[in-house]
């Protein structure tokens, strides 16, 4: 379960995310949408822990991200929009590294690493060193690393940057997948198609405030015989002035 209470944060004069109450429950794949600026970001740097809020609560099953950061983040997988590596690391010895930051023997990293590079179609490249990747191998390779140590909280930032036809898929039946079994995923994107196609749930946010949370047939319920596309819905939400 992913829990945010009454979450505020600001910049300065600037609020990025105004009193934001939101929960995300296991088994559920839940798309956070909203134009550039709405506070999307900011809201995802809560729920890792890299942001603390200036008031309110995040919480990660039951532990909250500022006083029990380390419980709460031990739950989490996260794929940022801008994938760091280490240049200077091939990427094996990228996934070896954080799987021994996660606490994993060196047996189960060598298993794990191996399942994921099964599932990203790592080996052609695995054993180059980063700084020769391009953004849609980095972005496969972070996401082998969110998943070596089996999150129950997956968190992503705009899953399907950089990513081609086939790895999108894979990455949609993925998320799908990890729901099934009983994780929390929690998404943002501007692809409204994916999150048409694979949220249980979505929320819509707009200069901070969350101005929708709930399916998309709900949506459309609020706007009968007027739309039907969620982009569309979406335009109406944020009364078009931005588009995804």
């Amino acid at each position: 379960m992913i829990d945010f209470t009454n979450v505020t944060r600001r910049f300065g004069s600037k609020t990025a995310v105004d009193d934001l109450s939101l929960s995300v429950r296991s088994g559920e794949v839940f798309a956070l949408l909203g134009p550039n600026g709405a506070g999307k970001t900011t809201a995802i740097k809560m729920l890792v822990g890299l942001l603390r809020p200036n008031s309110g609560t995040v919480s990660v099953f039951g532990n909250d991200l500022v006083r029990q950061t380390r419980q709460a983040v031990a739950h989490i997988g996260y794929i940022p929009d801008q994938p760091f590596l280490y240049d200077k690391l091939s990427g094996r010895e990228f996934l070896d590294f954080v799987g021994d930051m996660r606490g994993l023997d060196r047996d189960t990293r060598r298993q794990r690493i191996a399942r994921e590079c099964d599932n990203f179609d790592l080996g052609e490249f695995i054993d180059n060193l980063t700084e020769t990747y391009s953004h849609g191998m980095k972005q496969r390779l972070v996401f082998a690393s969110a998943l070596l140590h089996d999150p129950a909280a997956l968190v992503i930032d705009e899953p399907m940057v950089g990513l081609d036809p086939r790895r999108m898929r894979l990455v949609k039946d993925l998320l799908q997948q990890r729901a099934g079994e009983g994780a929390v995923v929690l998404m943002s994107t501007h692809t409204l198609a994916v999150a048409e196609e694979i949220a249980d749930r979505i929320g819509i946010v707009d200069h901070g405030h969350l101005h929708f949370n709930g399916t998309i047939e709900q949506l459309r319920d609020k706007f009968p015989a007027r739309h039907n596309s969620l982009e569309s819905l979406f335009l109406e939400m944020t009364n078009g002035n931005n588009h995804p």
